[in-house]
């Protein structure tokens, strides 16, 4: 598998609290990486630092081995190819569902209109929500609004999904549906990188695990190693609670 993005030494502060220490990361295409550990162990952060929604203390993100750090980059191109699925959905409350996965399409890749439609109408089609492309997100459940950010992402032809907890904000009725997307994405070959605290799907659906604590990742493997044998008394400790619970 070839190496899309590289994280090396990365470290976010914010103040006097240093939220990322020293973090490497690799995402390999056509792979699904998992990122778990307890709330406020640093996991948002570094998907944000990614897609460069915080500006990283320190440290290098290669892309393609280029550092996307150097402030030479179009960051709009950027997160084209790495597209950001939210916890909290983040669709333009005025725009109906088929709107929502055009706009980025013809404002950022230029696509002509017709283009653009035709991407969308086929990945709202993927995920479920064709019946749905007139609505606008009031008028949509929470699993709904995330099927249609998930079809808005992959409409833009990404190389990399990040997805920030994106079943957190939903009832427990609706997760299924979206883990449902992901799973199918995930067995399509999509490169996706998952914070999530659906260990199930960690467990079963991803190629590698980091399990991170306290802002650094303590311990980094396969699905088999992190959730059979974890040699970490941090990673033991947390999977015990997460999988008794």
């Amino acid at each position: 598998m070839s190496e899309i993005i590289k994280v090396q030494g990365l470290s976010k502060v914010f103040g006097q609290h240093t939220v990322l220490k020293d973090i490497d990361l690799s995402i390999n295409s056509g792979e699904v990486t998992c990122i778990i550990g307890a709330s406020g162990s640093g996991k948002s952060t570094l998907l944000r630092c990614i897609n460069l929604l915080e500006d990283p203390t320190g440290g290098q993100i290669l892309f393609h081995g280029q550092d996307i750090l150097t402030g030479k980059l179009n960051i709009p191109t950027y997160r084209s190819k790495v597209g950001m699925v939210f916890q909290s959905f983040n669709l333009f409350n005025n725009l109906n569902v088929l709107d929502n996965c055009m706009v980025g399409q013809i404002k950022v890749l230029k696509r002509d209109r017709e283009a653009a439609k035709a991407q969308a109408l086929k990945y709202l089609d993927k995920v479920g929500m064709t019946p749905f492309i007139n609505a606008k997100p009031r008028q949509l459940s929470g699993g709904q609004k995330q099927r249609v950010a998930i079809a808005r992402e992959i409409a833009m032809d990404p190389e990399v999904l990040l997805f920030d907890e994106p079943t957190s904000a939903l009832d427990p009725q609706m997760v299924g549906e979206v883990l449902t997307v992901m799973r199918n994405l995930a067995s399509e070959g999509f490169t996706m990188a998952v914070v999530t605290h659906e260990m199930a799907f960690a467990r079963d659906v991803s190629n590698k695990v980091a399990f991170m604590s306290d802002g650094v990742i303590c311990e980094e493997g396969t699905p088999a190693e992190i959730f059979t044998n974890p040699h970490q008394p941090q990673t033991r400790e947390f999977l015990a609670r997460f999988m008794n619970s």
